[in-house]
């Protein structure tokens, strides 16, 4: 009986070694040889919280989900509507990471722009930079349009109420000096512009998101893609009153357009719910950044491939509001890129 109760008791801890591999903690506050508390990963749940179905965001997620999953938590993706929804769900515990949009982050955070008025969110915390959010005006040749001005009387999809997609927009129109008066605009998803503009009901799109995106090459195999170019004046006041705007290009070989063209981006991160534990969160680093992690996020899109990366982790982040979840803290010094 007693060989039995402590062969019972072996593979006991066996599994939880098995579950712990990798970890850098535990809820149950049991210590290794070595002092580092284990890691029941099989106890947590990690709801991972994506965009729309047509967007990056939501491949570049579920791809996160099967890395939190391969190490041994419970998981999953869930499609949202992006940055704005995202924001409100991890302060009010729908989920426990989520791709956001640094500068709506930073304005749920200072209650400014689309959050005037509304309490701070002081409870915000980033765990990774991710990729830079291109802010791509689509249009079509047919429409005219090749200047930001154009865009007068023009009817434009500028994004849902207060996604970051909208709040782009808004700062776009006011940065050129214009405001949604000037255009007949409509608060439509870029996925929902772009089927309008497919039918000749939307002249103009605001895609923020990452090159390559789906739903404009869709557009491109029916239309003739140009774009609106963010620049000039325009890029220079929008950087100057935003300083987390950076400049950028969409390259021809990109959609197959005629020229490239300058626009500017943000950087998109990964938020995280403040309550997470700590060793979870550098446990999850340790796994998003490990090479499987990296090769399993880098298949979901080009975009992620090329620019998820551990020497990138802390662009958009370092010099800005933006907090860092202290399990990520401990990460990043512990490999070196933060003192």
């Amino acid at each position: 009986m007693m060989k039995k109760v402590l062969s019972a008791l072996l593979v006991g801890m066996m599994a939880l070694s098995i579950a712990a591999c990798g970890g850098g903690g535990s809820d149950s506050g049991k210590k290794d040889a070595k002092g580092d508390s284990k890691l029941d990963r099989s106890k947590e749940f990690i709801t991972v919280l994506t965009g729309p179905t047509s967007g990056i965001y939501f491949p570049i997620g579920g791809a996160f989900s099967k890395v939190v999953g391969s190490l041994g938590y419970k998981t999953s993706a869930t499609a949202t509507g992006a940055t704005g929804e995202n924001i409100n769900a991890i302060l009010t515990g729908q989920g426990e990471i989520a791709i956001a949009m640094s500068d709506s982050v930073i304005q749920a955070m200072e209650a400014t722009g689309a959050y005037q008025g509304k309490k701070p969110a002081a409870d915000l915390r980033v765990m990774m930079g991710l990729w830079p959010n291109v802010c791509q005006l689509v249009t079509t040749a047919d429409s005219g349009i090749t200047k930001f001005s154009d865009l007068k009387g023009k009817r434009v999809g500028v994004g849902a109420p207060n996604s970051g997609v909208e709040l782009n927009a808004r700062m776009m129109y006011e940065a050129a000096g214009m405001s949604y008066s000037d255009s007949k605009v409509d608060y439509l998803s870029y996925g929902e512009a772009i089927d309008q503009m497919k039918n000749g009901q939307c002249d103009a799109a605001f895609v923020t998101s990452g090159l390559g995106n789906a739903t404009i090459k869709e557009l491109g195999t029916t239309k003739k893609i140009v774009f609106v170019p963010i620049e000039g004046e325009q890029l220079k006041k929008l950087m100057a009153k935003y300083p987390y705007y950076i400049q950028w290009k969409i390259p021809k070989e990109t959609y197959g357009t005629d020229k490239d063209y300058t626009t500017a981006a943000v950087m998109n991160v990964m938020l995280v719910a403040k309550s997470l534990p700590d060793e979870v969160v550098y446990d999850l680093l340790k796994g998003f950044y490990s090479p499987e992690g990296l090769a399993t996020i880098g298949a979901s899109h080009a975009t992620a491939k090329r620019e998820i990366k551990l020497d990138t982790a802390l662009r958009g982040i370092k010099g800005t509001k933006l907090v860092l979840h202290p399990g990520a803290i401990k990460f990043y010094k512990e490999k070196g890129i933060m003192k």
